[in-house]
């Protein structure tokens, strides 16, 4: 039996052309590009290539990219920089519906006394703009708010936001982990200061991610110990996994228009099936402005983790909230935070489709995903 994988939020299997490229730095390419002899000096020039490869992804300038090993360590470097720099009295804002990665430095942050205001989101998911209007009318040093969201896939306004944050004057930091290499993105248009991705989510290798900052020499390090990268990240630089990310990044701008096309298409087919064939589900977070890859669902009365272990037996790979919370029996704080009890956001799927998915996956999925939610309604009734 095949097995259909619908987690790509969670990670992307690896494009051809990245394997391929990564390969030949293992084999071949594998200098410090640190080094001045040729083998360095050939690491050297692979390092910027990808660089910009991954500024063309973004439309930015390849100068204001900066290599890391993840997203999460981007976000990271963001908020302890911007702790360290800006004054001790201005606050930072974020949203009830963000990643670990913003969360959890944030409290740290909270910790030392500095105010953190988290603004709330509405039933779609959306945050509310009028009450972070209000937010940023004080001192504020920092806005991190996620682009589109891990677990629903909804899209921020970030045009308005960052709008409001230029007109208050608010440096804004925009985690684009899972709207990168799934959405157009243009930063030449947009006023924002720091911008967050990772190369797994767009069929890049694990291990390397980037931060994206407009006024890069400002960058205070958070990773000490080295020239490495403008000395704005030490550590000797992850070759082939760099390499891998440009070439990700060069395939997603490629493909672009037509990914979005087949994952919206195969989302629809997904979701509408599962209306027509399950009685009582509901979608969760946007239906306009979502990424079209993404799907989240609420199957009511009927416990999600256990629909997920009953697909996963039957060759199904789905998530029942972020993989970096699994293992968890808690609610999933997203859903909660837009608004769904406890037990409506335990009931929660998110079906996330992408490379390798085609509509037979998605009859077959329809076809057992019916039965199971059957089979475990008919038990939790008996």
């Amino acid at each position: 039996m095949t097995r259909i994988y619908l987690d790509h939020n969670a990670t992307t299997p690896m494009h051809p052309e990245v394997v391929q490229d990564m390969l030949v730095c293992f084999e071949t390419k594998y200098g410090n590009p640190s080094s001045v002899h040729t083998d360095g000096r050939d690491a050297r020039k692979l390092l910027e290539a990808a660089r910009s490869q991954v500024s063309g992804l973004l439309s930015t300038d390849p100068a204001e990219v900066i290599f890391t090993g993840s997203a999460t360590e981007a976000n990271n470097t963001v908020i302890a920089h911007m702790h360290e720099t800006s004054g001790k009295d201005m606050a930072f804002i974020s949203s009830t519906i963000e990643h670990p990665s913003v969360d959890e430095p944030l409290a740290s942050v909270a910790k030392s006394g500095r105010e953190v205001i988290k603004v709330g989101v509405d039933r779609n998911g959306l945050v509310n703009l009028d009450t972070l209007e209000t937010a940023l009318r004080g001192r504020v040093a920092l806005l991190s708010l996620v682009w589109a969201n891990n677990e629903t896939g909804v899209i921020q306004s970030v045009a308005e936001i960052s709008r409001l944050c230029s007109e208050y004057g608010v440096l804004l930091h925009l985690d684009a982990t899972q709207a990168a290499g799934k959405i157009p993105i243009n930063l030449r248009a947009l006023n924002v200061e720091f911008v967050s991705i990772s190369a797994h989510k767009f069929n890049g290798p694990k291990g390397a991610g980037a931060l994206i900052v407009a006024s890069p020499k400002s960058l205070t390090p958070w990773i000490q110990g080295g020239p490495q990268e403008a000395r704005r990240r030490g550590g000797t630089e992850n070759i082939a996994g760099i390499v891998g990310m440009g070439r990700a990044a060069e395939v997603a701008s490629r493909e672009l228009d037509a990914r979005a096309r087949k994952y919206g298409e195969l989302r629809d087919q997904l979701w509408l099936g599962i209306k027509e064939s399950i009685p009582s589900v509901e979608r969760n977070g946007s239906c306009r402005s979502c990424l079209p890859n993404t799907l989240n669902v609420e199957f009511k009365r009927t416990p999600g983790d256990v629909i997920l272990q009953a697909l996963d037996l039957e060759g199904i790979s789905v998530s029942a909230g972020a993989a970096c919370s699994s293992g968890s029996v808690a609610p999933s704080h997203v859903l909660s935070a837009m608004g769904l009890t406890s037990d409506e956001a335990r009931s929660s799927l998110r079906f996330s489709v992408g490379q390798g998915n085609d509509t037979k996956d998605i009859v077959r999925t329809l076809a057992v995903l019916k039965s199971v939610v059957s089979r475990i309604r008919e038990t939790n009734l008996s």
